[in-house]
């Protein structure tokens, strides 16, 4: 797995010069298109889009200092259909526009190749297993909010917090059904980005029948499929914040599964912050190609 990795951010770079095919990045993976730019974007801590535009500006920015090709040849070089369009990427990466950077010879910003490599970790255990589960209506209250890496997410609670009684008194009228049950969150994400201060659609409400009327709440249908879950102990958000960053770091590089499309869904019992608490991390996965252990991107 590990020489497939490396082999896909090869090709990638060959195509730098033209528009690149992520599927066929994915293909050399050995990945799909969706595990492959969910897990890039949670190891290298940028969406895949975001590192090939810094990749494309930091050897623009070589040709630009260089002199030789005129600002619309290197535009073209790179796949820009204007001047105007080359000079807002290139501004995006670097802070100046690119005709300043010729002419007063300014320090650019240079986005290094990434490679994968083998480290030893997994020194704690993870439980988890495997659940193949019906589809199953997911019925609530959702509201769109910022990703937040560390301490509490104030956008998500605040949602939690101006949840209204009626809405509240129904879903835990429809909490005791099969698992994942009793109240739930969810996150939808928007896009295959996991930086923080992405959106996503953050959801509180309770698994349900596929054919649930939904009266008031809003409804988000999940269809079958296979779900990986953790379990979790240990201070509250810290200990669920290291343990989604452990499955995409450490768990998918490992195992035979990948991610698929579908929310993540979150049980666990409200405490005050820092306060210790079991929590349950259902995650939408699918069989895939086995994996060598303990490797992860660089």
């Amino acid at each position: 797995m590990l020489e497939r990795l490396n082999q896909a951010l090869d090709h990638l770079e060959t195509c730098l010069e033209q528009e690149v095919d992520v599927a066929e990045v994915a293909r050399i993976a050995a990945v799909s298109e969706y595990h492959f730019r969910r897990l890039f974007s949670a190891l290298a801590g940028m969406p895949l889009p975001v590192y090939v535009r810094r990749r494309r500006m930091t050897l623009a920015g070589a040709d630009v200092l260089a002199g030789t090709p005129t600002l619309l040849d290197v535009a073209t070089r790179y796949g820009y259909g204007s001047g105007e369009a080359f000079a807002r990427a290139f501004r995006s990466v670097h802070g100046i526009g690119p005709g300043e950077a010729r002419r007063t010879g300014a320090v650019l910003t240079a986005q290094p190749r990434m490679s994968f490599r083998v480290v030893v970790e997994g020194s704690t255990a993870m439980r988890y297993r495997i659940v193949e589960r019906e589809s199953f209506r997911f019925l609530g209250r959702k509201a769109r909010v910022p990703l937040a890496h560390e301490g509490v997410n104030a956008a998500a609670a605040a949602h939690v917090e101006g949840l209204d009684e009626r809405a509240i008194v129904r879903m835990k009228e429809l909490s005791s059904g099969p698992e994942p049950e009793g109240i739930l969150s969810a996150a939808v994400y928007l896009t295959d980005s996991r930086e923080e201060g992405a959106e996503a659609d953050y959801w509180v409400g309770v698994a349900t029948g596929p054919e649930t009327a939904a009266g008031e709440l809003d409804v988000l249908d999940v269809p079958a499929g296979t779900w990986a879950v953790f379990d979790n102990h240990g201070p509250y958000p810290a200990a669920l914040q290291e343990l989604w960053r452990d499955v995409f770091t450490q768990w998918f590089p490992s195992n035979p599964y990948t991610s698929r499309p579908g929310p993540e869904l979150l049980r666990t019992r409200p405490v005050e912050v820092g306060a210790e608490t079991d929590s349950q991390l259902w995650i939408p996965v699918e069989r895939g190609p086995s994996r060598g252990v303990g490797q992860r991107l660089a």
